[in-house]
């Protein structure tokens, strides 16, 4: 970053982090590539509009009725009948609803929370990282006074603390390499970036990284695949009246 630049893209972690940078930011870039994100996509461009929400519990269900939606379960209760759940693979199989409630603790809390405070909210992954990056550019998105903000989502401990997801380092990483040859970034951000320029094969990395690996103990290979197609996509979900829909 040039000395004396104005910073117009900045990288956080979380849910916390994002209720922190979303008020003054312009646009909230939320990036959870295993799975929240690329399931946006893959749902957005089979014609869904995605209804993010909070919590996976009782309440989505009612939430779903009440906004005409299709609730996604968890993906071992996907069954022939009802086979929309966070699985990229399973939305990419499954008729495409209009509406689709997609339950997510981490990255639907924060595009929730960054909507709430105003700013536009896209969801970027690897499929799509330089799509968003195209359209950020060519929408004018970020200044000195309403910066971009770069949310990693992450996963959690146990305990409900957040656990640092190399998947979701990448996807932002990705990102916002593409940005930083027109947006001054923080450091924080320059480092996310430099870690994706310097990463010699990002397909392996996921598959090898501890979420990539859960997925496939849990019997789900193909939504590692999926996540893993790296700039398939030129579809940017954008969130419009509180659903994912492809931006004009």
């Amino acid at each position: 970053m040039p000395t004396g630049a104005a910073v117009t893209v900045s990288f956080g972690w979380g849910p916390v982090e994002a209720r922190v940078l979303a008020p003054a930011a312009a646009c909230v870039v939320v990036v959870d590539v295993l799975s929240f994100t690329t399931a946006v996509g893959v749902a957005v461009e089979g014609g869904t509009a995605v209804l993010p929400y909070r919590w996976r519990d009782a309440t989505a269900a009612a939430y779903a009725r009440e906004n005409d939606a299709v609730l996604a379960v968890g993906r071992r209760e996907a069954t022939g009948a009802h086979p929309w759940s966070l699985s990229p693979a399973a939305l990419r199989a499954a008729p495409p609803p209009g509406r689709l409630v997609l339950p997510s603790p981490n990255g639907s809390t924060i595009a929730a929370g960054a909507a709430s405070g105003g700013a536009t909210v896209v969801a970027a992954s690897l499929r799509n990282h330089t799509a968003v990056a195209r359209w950020l550019r060519d929408r004018g998105h970020g200044t000195a006074e309403r910066p971009l903000a770069v949310i990693a989502s992450g996963e959690r401990w146990p305990d409900g603390s957040l656990r640092p997801a190399l998947e979701d380092l990448l996807g932002a990483g990705a990102v916002l390499s593409a940005l930083r040859g027109t947006h001054p970034l923080t450091p924080e951000a320059t480092a996310a970036a430099t870690l994706w320029d310097a990463t010699e094969d990002p397909v392996a990395a996921l598959h090898g990284c501890d979420s990539g690996r859960e997925l496939y103990e849990y019997g789900y290979p193909q939504d590692v695949a999926v996540a893993a197609e790296t700039d398939r996509s030129t579809t940017v979900p954008v969130l419009v009246d509180g659903a994912f829909q492809e931006a004009p």
